[in-house]
């Protein structure tokens, strides 16, 4: 029998009894041949182990050689040294959340490439059992298989197996946007308030929270009619700046569950603090990376030039107005920043006391509660009641996909009943003419 080419496989029994097989897949960092080892019991077990390292080497699917990955030493390398460098703080927080409360106590200790995904849906079905929202279950499965999708990337994994589990199934919630009518009394009452005329746009325009919040007069052009909207206003958790968070946050941690007719808590009261409770950044005196922040919109399409309705630009001359009388009543105490909606100092409007600002429009106009973003709903419908062309709508509410449309754009009661209206002029009137 001739000699076997070099970089073949081999497979031979040693001198301890057992059977094993090296396999060459490719090359080392060094340049060196890249041979793997298996063993078994029997040649048919590893020829058989053989046989599926060829395979994995021909679909280019074999684990790079190098560190022996958990998928706790994988998800924490991921989301602090590849995600945190390049995605929003925002992101980050759903990001961290899924990895620390979910990802990592459930199926951290599994070896990366023994990941199957029975271990994540067994996860998602524990995590709906104990309470936890199907959303939050879906935020863990994207969450996982994003980062699973760079370690196929960077060659420590031969598949994504979040790509082939199931996440519980989620009922998509019916969005009910506001009517004309209601719209309207929205419009009266905010326009006897304070910065009131931010809601117009959010109703008119159907301008994000954050670009709202983040609009400076210079990207206001009164004169033409138009604002471009490329920077936004996020919060940005704090971060603690000692050696020590626990200790640092001690005396805010919570010890004990709230009792059972709990009044403190408008939603479900939070569980007790564990015991290494890192958290309570905000207190600590070297707090840093938090606060308010001036930050670039999330896409190029959210990047637009949106015309402003002839009403809105008479209540924002209005409005220029009063703020400048507020300013010259501060006198030093003002801040200036430039913000469109500002505090009597000149400072930015905290998301929060939006939160809350709208909250109490709602209440005084006698419309039912709602979030801010259903205003933006509102704003996409009544674009599509007016018969605007879909690629319109999109530049107008900043969307990169078609897709959006479908989410966005709902069959309002005005648009139904002018429908069956055509459909009666259709059947029935032309019918009784012959």
């Amino acid at each position: 029998m001739g000699r076997k080419p070099n970089g073949a496989s081999s497979i031979y029994k040693g001198a301890d009894g057992a059977w094993h097989g090296r396999v060459t897949v490719g090359t080392k960092p060094d340049g060196k041949p890249d041979r793997r080892h298996v063993s078994g019991k029997t040649e048919a077990i590893v020829t058989r182990k053989v046989r599926e390292l060829e395979r994995n080497r021909e679909e280019g699917t074999v684990r790079k050689v190098g560190q022996r990955w958990t998928v706790k030493s994988w998800l924490t390398h991921w989301v602090e040294n590849v995600a945190a460098p390049s995605v929003r703080e925002t992101t980050m927080v759903g990001y961290r959340a899924a990895v620390y409360k979910h990802l990592i106590p459930g199926v951290g200790a599994n070896r990366l490439e023994k990941l199957e995904p029975e271990h994540l849906e067994y996860l998602y079905a524990k995590m709906i059992r104990s309470g936890s929202a199907p959303g939050t279950a879906h935020q863990t499965h994207r969450t996982v298989k994003t980062a699973l999708n760079v370690a196929v990337r960077r060659g420590h994994l031969g598949r994504n197996v979040a790509q082939l589990a199931k996440p519980p199934r989620l009922d998509e919630q019916e969005i009910e946007p506001f009517t004309v009518e209601e719209a309207q009394r929205l419009l009266d009452v905010a326009a006897g308030k304070r910065n009131g005329v931010r809601f117009a746009l959010a109703l008119a325009l159907g301008l994000r929270k954050g670009e709202t919040l983040g609009l400076k007069w210079h990207r206001v052009d009164l004169d033409k009619g138009l604002l471009r909207t490329p920077r936004q206003l996020q919060r940005y958790r704090w971060r603690h700046g000692c050696d020590n968070p626990t200790k640092c946050g001690e005396r805010l941690h919570k010890t004990k569950p709230c009792p059972p007719k709990c009044h403190r808590h408008q939603r479900a009261c939070p569980p007790p603090c564990p015991s290494d409770c890192a958290r309570h950044a905000s207190k600590c005196p070297q707090k840093h990376g938090g606060g308010l922040k001036e930050v670039d919109v999330k896409s190029r399409a959210g990047r637009r030039a949106v015309g402003i309705p002839a009403p809105i630009v008479a209540a924002l001359r209005v409005h220029k107005e009063v703020q400048d009388a507020e300013r010259k009543r501060a006198r030093q105490l003002w801040e200036e920043g430039g913000w469109v909606f500002a505090q009597q100092n000149g400072r930015p409007i905290d998301p929060r006391a939006d939160h809350d600002a709208w909250k109490e429009l709602l209440q005084e106009a006698g419309v039912r509660d709602a979030r801010l973003h259903d205003a933006r709903h509102t704003a996409a419908t009544m674009l599509l009641v007016l018969g605007v062309p879909t690629r319109a709508v999109m530049e107008v509410m900043g969307w990169s996909q078609m897709a959006m449309t479908t989410r966005y754009q709902h069959l309002a009661p005005e648009l139904a009943v002018n429908i069956a209206a055509q459909v009666t002029e259709l059947l029935w009137k032309n019918n009784r003419s012959r």
